[in-house]
């Protein structure tokens, strides 16, 4: 599991711990939707913007990864 969290040195990567925790707050946030009414539901920017950063934190890393240059190359 923690290589999850964790780049190719071996270093804690922030934007995966950032995308993995906004993730877990959109869930937590539309499964507790589901059961309040309407009038207490989060405004509908703030929830785009949280999944926004989720996919931004954690497509930035995977498209790192894709797109990386060997340094080994020359």
């Amino acid at each position: 599991m923690k290589q999850f969290f964790c780049d190719e040195s071996g270093q804690l990567s922030m934007k995966r711990i950032c995308g993995l925790l906004c993730t877990i707050a959109l869930c937590v946030t539309m499964y507790n939707n589901s059961f309040s009414d309407e009038h207490t539901a989060p405004s509908p920017v703030l929830v785009e913007s949280v999944a926004l950063l989720a996919f931004g934190c954690l497509g930035l890393t995977s498209v790192e990864k894709i797109f990386k240059k060997d340094n080994n190359e020359a």
